[in-house]
């Protein structure tokens, strides 16, 4: 579809244009993170570290009580931190900020599988006279392997963005509302947590 070329052109424009930016922090909230531990339990603290995914840029760094202390997502690559707001340059000059909302994590000791959901409430993207901006949510589910190296997920993505550009059109950018778009992710911890 004509169309759907297009705004996959858009949206890697936009990951072009934002990389190698750096993040500004602008405020903090208190409860950013929720864990759960089926049962009640701890947190496996063997599970801490960085994680990246294989493809798509995904990177989680988990720490030994299993919250997340930062991330970053596909969207531009970009480096989010729960409970900040990020803003980065892009390479036209122009800026992507990147709020999130509420982030969890969930353990399955019995089954050894890990959820984890990204909340993004804002994010607007500006570049050369287009704009991108809505909300996302990215949940990752799967189990981590007896080597506690390697998780297998199952990555569904909701979307709700629109692009707008200078000539005042708009597209919308966003997936099925009700099912998403879900792909195979494989994740590999990259290092464990510095003491």
């Amino acid at each position: 579809m004509p169309g759907m070329k297009w705004k996959g052109a858009l949206i890697l424009s936009l990951w072009a244009m934002l990389l190698g930016g750096c993040s500004r922090p602008l405020h903090r909230q208190a409860d950013d993170v929720q864990v759960i531990v089926e049962g009640g339990g701890k947190f496996p603290s063997s599970l801490a570290g960085r994680w990246k995914a294989q493809q798509h840029g995904w990177e989680f760094e988990l720490e030994p009580d299993g919250r997340i202390s930062d991330a970053v997502i596909s969207f531009g690559r970009a480096r989010v931190i729960p409970g900040k707001t990020t803003t980065i340059p892009t390479r036209s000059g122009d800026q992507a900020v990147f709020t999130p909302g509420l982030w969890t994590v969930f353990y399955a000791p019995s089954t050894r599988e890990l959820t984890v959901k990204i909340s993004m409430d804002h994010v607007r993207v500006e570049m050369a006279g287009n704009i991108v901006e809505g909300t996302s949510t990215d949940t990752f589910v799967g189990p981590i392997a007896s080597t506690g190296r390697t998780w297998q997920a199952q990555w569904t993505t909701f979307t709700q963005y629109v692009a707008h550009t200078p000539d005042n059109a708009s597209f919308n950018l966003s997936t099925d509302p009700t099912y998403g778009e879900t792909k195979p992710l494989i994740f590999d911890k990259a290092a464990d947590p510095t003491p």
